[in-house]
């Protein structure tokens, strides 16, 4: 291995330029090497998101407008990590408060970086099984639909570029081997 890759950069100085409610932005000056140079840096509690799996063999996913994209999205149920939150207790979590739905075994599929290059974003994928139906309970902003499918259909919309959502994707990807 490379020792310039061995030893982290240092952070020489770090300016937030904006606090909102779900991310914060910062530009911070960086020292690699006998290099310096900033990067802006989006950063965000992280998430967690679930593949709610029903006996029947059918998925949940929800479709709401996602302001940023300019249009309807289907995605699997998810949401922000709250302060001194596990990505498992806000899997679950947003499993009922979205669905309508308790998981009897929840199973990580995957974690990972949504966008490094810029966003310190985490998520978390769970595979939700052995489903109780309860009551949805969304916020005030939440407006989502929800749509049962059956897993082969989700697969389908995934390999035809019907579901665009990252987190989607690999969860229904990670999630496929295990209920065959």
């Amino acid at each position: 291995m490379n020792k310039s890759h061995e030893e982290l950069p240092e952070v020489l100085a770090s300016e937030e330029v904006f606090s909102g409610r779900v991310i914060e932005v910062a530009v911070d000056t960086v020292r690699e090497g006998d290099q310096t140079y900033t990067r802006e840096v989006v950063r965000h509690n992280g998430g967690a998101g679930v593949v709610a799996y029903f006996d029947d063999g059918t998925i949940a996913l929800v479709r709401q407008y996602r302001h940023p994209t300019g249009r309807y999205v289907t995605e699997l149920p998810a949401g922000k990590i709250e302060a001194g939150e596990r990505p498992e207790e806000c899997a679950a979590r947003e499993l009922e408060e979205e669905i309508g739905a308790r998981a009897g075994r929840l199973e990580l599929l995957s974690e990972f970086f949504t966008t490094p290059g810029f966003c310190a974003e985490k998520l978390w994928v769970y595979l939700a099984t052995e489903l109780t139906v309860t009551a949805q309970s969304l916020e005030d902003d939440e407006l989502v639909e929800v749509v049962r499918i059956p897993l082969a259909r989700a697969l389908e919309m995934v390999a035809s570029r019907e579901i665009e959502d990252a987190k989607t994707i690999i969860g229904i990807l990670l999630a496929a081997p295990r209920l065959s």
